[in-house]
């Protein structure tokens, strides 16, 4: 029978075991909503965990595992400042340190540093006797997730890396010299099911604002820069029915594959042509699009240099629309705590921008810069539930600003906001919409 959506994933994980014969796996991730919820269910069948870049770190969670927990991080950046700290309470665990490096959502991580990554992993592997596995499919999808199988040996499940482009590609063959390695995709793990869950929600009304706000007529052509898992493109080809020629391009070779293939579970994969690009430098001519979008994109890299490329390869009289986090303003919080002035500050969830990056109200400057006209600028919020799966991510940051007993009063009002249904974090992003000369 088919599952729901509503599936929880780590019966979507069991499952998978069962299909591919693996009674007891190693499992390498990084985002905690892909391993936490089967390791809560299923410590058993972990032989090991490694975390690699983790951008936080609940000791709740990996206190249970601390014997067979490896965790890998840089030594830059606020999330590393987390874990490290977060690791020196977690008594039997392995840590390792990437020395000066800083592992961003978006970083190529073991493209960047692979030689080290695979020696770390193969040394903290080699020490658990595992019972080797023989799947006689090389690849194929079970329960929603998708597999791809590399060497034999004892099985090592590796989960998505958040947007790091090359995935664990790099150092795969290493791996499989050992291991039987597995990789795992699709719908509900990784950036993608982040993307589609955050796609889900009241995010999506946000798009609409901003797409109602782009006028997109017949035959217009609609490029998504940064298109990442294709839902705002998907929702674009809903609206537009096959009437306009749509464009999404991403650089990341593993999000175009899995927005390919979401678009073609949804049935508009005929309407959309997906491209690998950057944003600083997009892979289209001069005046060729009508509607260009970027929605937060524009904090992980060069934002000057984006707007530009966007400009360019717009018509005149065509609309440029843009969304981006808000870390100049506070988030909000919907649970009753005295601390918080402390969680609802200015970019604690926001997650990261690099120098270049725009995610605050510049946006609205750059658009009149730009000599963009017809300006339609509007901050808005979205919200992210207990359910969600960034949810563990943005619970680390919250606890990071907190201490002691205000760490107690977090977990006691977050445990009643999730049991009465009314826990939620409000998102606040910029919005903007212009229309070139």
């Amino acid at each position: 029978m088919a599952l729901e959506d509503a599936t929880p994933l780590a019966e979507r994980l069991l499952r998978l075991l069962k299909g591919l014969g693996v009674e007891r796996a190693h499992i390498a991730a990084r985002i905690d909503a892909d391993w936490q919820g089967f390791a809560a269910a299923n410590s058993d069948l972990i032989a090991s965990l490694t975390l690699l870049c983790p951008m936080g770190l609940d000791p709740r969670a990996v206190t249970p595992l601390a014997p067979r927990l490896l965790v890998i991080t840089g030594d830059r950046g606020a999330a590393a400042e987390r874990v490290q700290k977060a690791c020196a309470t977690i008594g039997g665990a392995v840590s390792a340190i990437l020395p000066n490096y800083e592992g961003l959502m978006w970083s190529n991580l073991v493209a960047e540093r692979g030689a080290e990554i695979s020696a770390i992993m193969l040394d903290f592997l080699r020490q658990t006797d595992l019972r080797p596995v023989r799947p006689t499919e090389p690849d194929g999808e079970v329960a929603g997730i998708s597999y791809r199988i590399h060497g034999s040996g004892p099985p090592l499940l590796l989960m998505p890396l958040f947007l790091a482009p090359s995935q664990w590609g790099p150092i795969v063959p290493t791996l499989a010299e050992h291991y039987c390695s597995i990789e795992l995709g699709g719908a509900f793990l990784g950036t993608v099911g982040i993307l589609e869950a955050r796609g889900r929600s009241v995010y999506l009304g946000m798009i609409r604002m901003l797409l109602d706000a782009a006028r997109i007529r017949s035959g217009e052509t609609v490029l998504d820069i940064g298109c990442g898992s294709g839902v705002v493109i998907r929702e674009v080809a809903r609206q537009t029915a096959g009437h306009n020629p749509l464009i999404g391009v991403d650089f990341s070779p593993y999000l175009l594959g899995e927005a390919a293939l979401l678009a073609r579970r949804d049935g508009c994969d005929h309407m959309i042509e997906f491209r690998e690009g950057r944003a600083e430098a997009l892979p289209l001519a001069d005046n060729s699009v009508d509607v260009a979008l970027s929605c937060t994109v524009m904090e992980e890299g060069d934002a000057e240099r984006m707007l530009a490329e966007m400009i360019r390869v717009t018509r005149p009289g065509g609309r440029i629309g843009v969304v981006v986090r808000a870390v100049d303003m506070h988030e909000w919080v919907n649970l009753p705590l005295s601390t918080k002035v402390k969680v609802e500050a200015p970019g604690l969830f926001g997650g990261g921008v690099i120098s270049a990056g725009c995610a605050d109200a510049t946006l609205y400057d750059r658009f009149r810069s730009a000599g963009l006209t017809q300006l339609q600028l509007f901050p808005q919020l979205a919200s992210v539930t207990a359910d969600d799966p960034r949810f563990p991510m943005f619970e680390q940051q919250g606890l990071a600003a907190l201490q002691g007993d205000e760490i107690t009063e977090w977990q006691h009002a977050v445990a009643k906001g999730k049991s009465d249904g009314t826990f939620f974090i409000a998102m606040p992003h910029h919005c903007a919409v212009g229309t070139k000369i």
